[in-house]
This record gives C-alpha cells, structure tokens and sequence, in this order.
C-alpha cells in the first residue's frame, strides 16, 4: 500500500518548532522506524516539505533531537509543539499556508487485523513564524476564512486507517493488487488538502485519508459461533450538499448526495485475520436527472423542476461511472412515489423510467440497466414494509 515505510506503516507523531522550521517526528506501532519530515517557516507564500530519507531508531532520532536544538540555541531553540496522529493537509486561504493535524483519535473497529479510527479532536496551526509575517493575527477576512474552516467538525463522522484503504469496499481491497491513488477517489474528503504534500513527497506516508460517513461493528454469535458485522457508509465528496441545495445529477454524471453502504460479516478467529468473508456493497443518490427544487420559506415542500437533457448524457455517464466502479449488471430499485394529488415525484419517476428506456436501446442485453419500482409511500401505508430485491424482481413479505 501506499503509506508503507520500510515496510511499515507510521501511526504517531511529535510535533517541534524552531524559528525557522517545523519537525514532524513520526513512527511506527512497534516504535522501530522513526522518520522526519522537515516543514520550512520562513516562507508563506509557499509550502516548503522535506522529507529526511534516513530512516532512524529511537536513540538516533533524539540524537537528532538534541543536535538541531544546540543549533538553534541562539534563537529559542526546539520546542515541543504537539503530539499527532497524522496529518489532515495543508490550506492557505489569503496569507499564510496552515497545517491541519489530528491530536486525538478513537479505535471503532479492525477490519481483517487492520484498526479503524475516528477523529477525537483536530487542530490547525500556522506554519510561518509571526516574524515572517507579524500581521497574520489581525487578518480580519484571513480570520473569517480560518473560522469557516475550523467550522466542519472533523469528530464527527470521519474516519481512517493507516493500514487499510477504508475508503474502497473489502472486494477491491482484496482482489485488485494494485489500487493505485487510493486519495483520488470519490470517497476521500481531504484529497485536496493533502494534494501539495503527496505531489512533492511522492507519498503518503505523512497523511491520513479521511472517510466521511458511519462506521459500526458489533459482535453477535449464531449457532455458538462469534461473528462480526461491520456496517460502513461512504459518502461521495463530489456533488454533495444539504437537503433541496443538491438534487439530481450534474454534467460529470455525478449523483446528489452519493453514499456507498457495506455490509461486511466474518467470524471471530483466534488469530485475529478471518479466512471467510462476506460483503455486500449497496449504492444510493439522488435521482440522476437533472433537475432542482426552488427553496422557499413559504413553502416547506418546493416544486420540483425538470430540465431538459439531450440523449440524457448526464444520466447515462453516471451509469457508466457506476459499471466502472461495480460491473454489469447494474439494478436499479426506484422508491419514489407514483400516486398523488399534486404530481411532484411522481414527474421524476415517469421521466426515469424513460431516461432508462431510452439508455437500454444502446446497449447489449448483458449491460442493459434492470429497472424496478416499488412505491415505498404507498406500501408503508399498505403495512408492506418488509420487501427482498432478488434478481428478477422485488418480493415483499409480511403483508397484512
């Protein structure tokens, strides 16, 4: 994988500052590799990374420590700044570049020996001394960027891995040898952010990939046999967006609010890695036309609005998108309404049904797109709420 270093992966670090630089300090679980990253301070127009090649032991590395602090002895010295667990990316908004750490964590799961972790607390720190630049603090519009950032609280709902690429679903992780750029994807949300640092480093053994969605796992027997289920919802970083904002899909074949749930069961071995797995992976966004609500304090349910798209290129990218990430065939289950007063998703579900119909024409009977309704409104009220997908259709039990 990616953020291997000499074979190992590194899960800690120590933050120290000099004047003129930063001294990241990291290593791995079983404290034999330690690496330095060197982070330059007297520039803030640019980002200035270096990353020392030695790899070293503990006694080295406060060797190290120690010489770089009676160098700098004129000058304040090495001061220890925080301790981290990898770093989230660096951002600069109208002065200066920041870099954005996480100094707390939380174990929520292991997944085939890999450990899981969610964010506890995050900080973001200048990178340039005040001397470089000393009007950095009264920044008023810097501030109000600084604040709208520091806004998204990472502790809630992010998640990582160092050894792990939590971000792609456990088949691909295990059948595909090489995954290539695992933070280009759609489900890392700090792929901008940790762009500069992997483009100059060549690696990314410094950052961490940050998932945005749930993850729970709990342990259940059956039969007298222990087993783990692991729940997991990635949210897609591409077209996302609140309720009535985002809608529909955009001209890169993109869907609102995309999430990808797995489902991943194995049985508690002693050894702690299972031989047998099972995962299923399910797919859900916005309706992919395209088409938007008008938002209005007046009105709590705004009117939805189609737009014309020719050939429905739109539409037919995003189901191309989804045969390159998951194969053929590809089913589609369809839970809008069909039956109202007012037509308001029921416009969407004709124009559905026909974007499909019109996209199976060009297509072979192995890639053509299977399209199932179920009104989802109607069978609650019906007390059909219990239904099956199966390949040939939809089965719904318990009906009273």
């Amino acid at each position: 994988m990616e953020a291997m270093t000499g074979g190992k992966f590194l899960q800690k670090f120590r933050l120290y500052e000099t004047r003129s630089k930063f001294y990241l300090i990291g290593r791995d679980k079983s404290r034999i590799h330690w690496r330095v990253l060197k982070i330059d301070r007297s520039e803030f127009t640019e980002l200035g990374v270096e990353e020392d090649p030695t790899i070293y032991t503990e006694n080295e590395c406060q060797e190290l420590l120690r010489r770089i602090h009676e160098g700098n002895r004129l000058t304040g010295g090495l001061k220890f700044v925080t301790k981290c667990y990898g770093i989230v990316g660096f951002v600069k908004f109208l002065g200066p570049y920041y870099m954005v750490i996480i100094t707390r964590r939380r174990k929520i799961g292991t997944i085939c020996g890999h450990e899981i972790y969610s964010v506890g607390k995050s900080e973001m720190i200048a990178i340039p001394s005040v001397t470089v630049w000393p009007n950095m603090a009264y920044s008023r519009d810097e501030n109000r960027y600084k604040h709208l950032l520091c806004s998204v609280d990472l502790s809630k709902d992010f998640f990582f891995s160092y050894s792990y690429n939590i971000m792609h679903s456990l088949q691909k992780n295990i059948t595909e040898k090489n995954i290539g750029q695992v933070y280009e994807t759609m489900c890392v949300w700090n792929e901008f952010m940790t762009r500069a640092i992997r483009d100059h480093l060549m690696n990314t053994c410094w950052t961490v990939a940050l998932v945005h969605g749930f993850f729970k796992q709990s342990r259940f027997s059956v039969s007298g046999k222990d087993f783990w289920l692991t729940l997991i919802a990635r949210r897609s970083r591409h077209f996302a967006g609140t309720r009535f904002l985002k809608r529909g899909v955009n001209g890169k074949g993109r869907v609102a609010n995309d999430v990808e749930t797995e489902q991943i069961v194995f049985e508690d071995t002693s050894g702690g890695i299972p031989t047998q797995m099972a995962s299923v992976v399910q797919h859900r966004g916005s309706i992919p036309l395209v088409w938007f609500q008008e938002t209005s304090r007046l009105n709590i349910r705004p009117d939805i609005i189609l737009k014309p798209d020719l050939d429905y290129k739109a539409t037919r990218l995003h189901f191309e998108n989804l045969a390159l990430r998951y194969g053929n065939p590809i089913i589609i289950l369809n839970l809008i309404k069909t039956h109202e007063k007012k037509p308001r998703e029921s416009l969407l579900c004709a124009e559905f049904a026909k974007a499909i119909h019109y996209i199976n024409k060009s297509l072979s009977d192995d890639k053509c797109l299977k399209f199932l309704h179920m009104d989802l409104s109607n069978l609650f009220r019906r007390h059909q709420c219990a239904c099956t997908v199966e390949q040939g259709g939809i089965r719904c039990v318990g009906s009273n």
